[in-house]
């Protein structure tokens, strides 16, 4: 049986011949019915917990040791400038002096305070940058009370010191307290 023209387009194909113009392709499933896909899905149905340290947060784990470094700067002179004080009491020249003997009765003792202080303030910032990797979410809270504290002491007591301090404390509360920290504190720990 013959199927007439061979250039008819509804004809059948002839054997040996490609379908052209006018054949049915075979097509396989378009991509695109549907729903789209959705990304992956973590634990309760949020995003995928991060598996490594966000740069952020890793920026803010750095800029804790630079402040651990200023307050083990801070903690020499403040102990430093109460010895000092101690030796310039005892001194016969400054005995006369009624302005330094007034500042002598209570800035030693006041230094040495300061001295306790930056260091135990070191040592909480120790503790939370040493924390950043297995820490929660209390890790991260007390770093941004931590960054907060720091900010607001750099400010007012210690102006132009305190400034650097003041710039590493607000970064370090800025870098926690976004997604990217919420998402490294917050991630299960199998």
């Amino acid at each position: 049986m013959s199927f007439g023209d061979p250039n008819n387009p509804y004809g059948a194909p002839q054997q040996g011949q490609q379908p052209g113009y006018g054949y049915p392709q075979q097509q396989g499933q378009a991509p695109g019915y549907g729903y789209p896909q959705a990304p992956p899905v973590g634990p309760y149905g949020g995003a995928p917990a991060p598996t490594t340290m966000p740069g952020s947060v890793s920026a803010a784990r750095v800029m804790l040791w630079v402040i651990v470094g200023l307050q083990i700067i801070g903690v020499a002179l403040f102990a430093f400038a109460a010895v000092g004080v101690n030796a310039a009491k005892n001194d016969a020249a400054l005995q006369e002096d009624d302005a330094f003997q007034q500042l002598a009765d209570y800035s030693a003792g006041m230094l040495w305070a300061l001295v306790v202080f930056s260091l135990a303030w070191a040592v909480f910032a120790i503790v939370l940058a040493l924390k950043f990797n297995t820490g929660g979410n209390g890790v991260r809270i007390t770093t941004l009370v931590f960054a907060v504290i720091t900010a607001i002491l750099g400010i007012y007591p210690f102006i132009l010191v305190g400034l650097v301090h003041t710039v590493l404390a607000v970064l370090v509360a800025v870098f926690v307290g976004n997604s990217n920290g919420s998402a490294w504190f917050n991630r299960p720990r199998y």
